[in-house]
């Protein structure tokens, strides 16, 4: 099943989120087996980050509850708030979405 999850920063994170980057890119790598998608939510600027969306591939809630849960950012108090949806597949076309900011 496929899970998103809409993560808002809260105010001032930009310290927390640089402090524990790396956690978290480690994180994301341990479980690229189920990582789809992943990015950070940008403000109309372009460059001040708001957030993150993750979609992630799962069999249950719970497991995705659980990733959430253990990733470094929100366990280092990053987000202000963190939503999870079950998702469906509907279009697929990754390739209307070059990645043009490699580490963002």
């Amino acid at each position: 099943m496929l899970f998103i999850i809409y993560q808002e920063d809260g105010p001032n994170s930009a310290p927390l989120r640089e402090q524990h980057k790396p956690a978290h890119f480690d994180y994301l790598a341990a479980h690229e087996d189920i990582l789809v998608l992943g990015g950070a939510m940008l403000a109309d600027d372009g460059v001040t980050r708001i957030g993150s969306v993750l979609i992630i591939n799962v069999a249950s809630r719970d497991e995705a509850e659980r990733f959430s849960a253990n990733e470094p950012l929100r366990q280092a108090g990053v987000f202000r708030q963190v939503k999870i949806t079950r998702m469906r597949r509907g279009q697929w076309n990754p390739a209307a979405a070059p990645n043009t900011a490699e580490g963002d």
